[in-house]
């Protein structure tokens, strides 16, 4: 039985999450009758995070256990034929025996993007937050500083999943500015239920005046919800990037840095 990991991008716009649900249509129930219409085999795919209805993934891994014969190189090609043209498979590697997609994880990296003009684009209604007040780049570039440590982040979770600790590091958290695009990139050890987009809803928080940004470590020590910024819509939301040891690992390097990392 092999154990093979696969590389995925989609669109979260028509599924309620990735997590397989009773009476809705998710991603990992798509993936799942795709394959099984490609192998003729019913298997379960475990995904590396649970991204919510309406967000989407730019990189993301899944594994699943398998005796189809498809080699590895061939398997993204295949799988695409049998999957909606929202979701892709970019790529695919027989992973050690061991590895699970969201036991395995060492970090992940989201980002959310703000549309922050004064006229909306309807091509972007389901891409990113339009945000049509003014908005400080300098002061959420300091808020988003804020949040970067190990720190017990219950008051930027939401309530809906069980974790045994509210604890997590976060590597960094960046606000950059491309014209009306505002875009955060916060990397961490593992996030909890709602926790990007409640961080993105307290940074903005902080550029209308209604937070202090140095205040926030003493929000985050409170562990009150209520304290902080609102959870914005998923739309602007994008699993962009999550890091593995060995094979895997290097399946979701991009290719300037499989090249940097491997010159020859």
């Amino acid at each position: 039985m092999r154990n093979i990991a696969v590389k995925l991008r989609y669109s979260g716009t028509n599924y309620h999450g990735w997590q397989v649900q009773k009476n809705d249509v998710t991603v990992a129930e798509t993936v799942e009758n795709a394959l099984f219409r490609l192998t003729g085999e019913r298997v379960r795919v475990i995904g590396c995070g649970r991204t919510d209805a309406g967000v989407h993934a730019l990189n993301y891994c899944a594994n699943f256990r398998s005796s189809c014969s498809i080699p590895a190189d061939r398997l993204p090609l295949a799988l695409n034929s049998r999957l909606p043209e929202d979701i892709a498979c970019l790529d695919a590697v027989d992973a050690p025996e061991d590895f699970n997609a969201i036991l395995s994880c060492r970090k992940k990296e989201y980002i959310y993007r703000i549309r922050n003009t004064r006229v909306r684009d309807p091509f972007e209604r389901d891409r990113a937050y339009f945000y049509p007040a003014p908005l400080d780049t300098a002061v959420m570039e300091l808020a988003a500083s804020k949040f970067v440590g190990t720190h017990d982040f219950a008051a930027v979770r939401s309530v809906g999943t069980q974790t045994k600790t509210t604890v997590r590091t976060i590597y960094w958290c960046e606000i950059q500015r491309e014209g009306s695009l505002i875009t955060m990139r916060v990397c961490a050890d593992g996030f909890l239920y709602n926790m990007v987009r409640a961080i993105m809803g307290t940074v903005i928080y902080c550029a209308e005046g209604k937070l202090d940004p140095h205040d926030i470590p003493a929000l985050l020590d409170s562990r009150d919800r209520r304290l902080t910024g609102p959870t914005v819509p998923p739309q602007g939301l994008y699993l962009n990037r999550v890091w593995y040891d060995g094979p895997v690992g290097d399946m979701m390097l991009s290719s300037q840095e499989f090249k940097a990392i491997n010159p020859d």
